[in-house]
């Protein structure tokens, strides 16, 4: 999928070192906790073998061969129904406001739909203000309380949507 210069592809197990520096460095521009978010998970480091598994997929956003962004799917942990949640979305300066989060959540979204998934949560922070009001903006809802237990407990925005 390509919107000018920017191309959205499957994660690669050579994207993990450029994409953990992605998700670690706007983490730190946004002011987030590193502890109970994804700057601390595992994952941000192996994120291609974390997307190996039933039911997930994660995309990153290709800009002039450099990793951009990104943001992908899994089942729900510790939850029981067909839910997924929209994980890691995370976008260098140069690829916002480009309309690409919108493009990437359509894609992502609709990948999650051909696995079966009937709704799609996700998790943010308050101060997230361009993240929540994007996620609204594509029919997520909020809600008053978290669904499943992702551990990410510095995250106290939960939002969920019908696929």
């Amino acid at each position: 999928m390509i919107s000018s210069d920017f191309i959205i592809r499957e994660v690669k197990p050579q994207d993990n070192a450029e994409l953990a520096a992605v998700i670690r460095g706007v983490l730190i521009e946004f002011g987030v906790p590193k502890v109970g978010t994804a700057y601390e998970d595992k994952a941000t480091d192996e994120m291609y073998e974390t997307y190996q598994k039933d039911k997930a997929g994660y995309f990153v956003v290709e800009h002039q061969g450099k990793v951009v962004g990104g943001a992908g799917f899994a089942p729900l942990d510790n939850f029981e129904g067909n839910v997924c949640e929209f994980q890691k979305m995370y976008f260098l300066p140069i690829a916002r406001r480009k309309g690409l989060g919108s493009k990437l959540i359509d894609y992502c979204l609709d990948k999650a739909k051909q696995q079966g998934f009937e709704q799609c949560y996700l998790e943010t922070m308050p101060y997230m203000e361009a993240a929540r009001a994007l996620y609204a903006k594509n029919g997520f809802v909020n809600l008053d309380k978290p669904m499943g237990n992702t551990g990410h407990y510095s995250c106290n925005v939960w939002m969920l949507k019908d696929l």
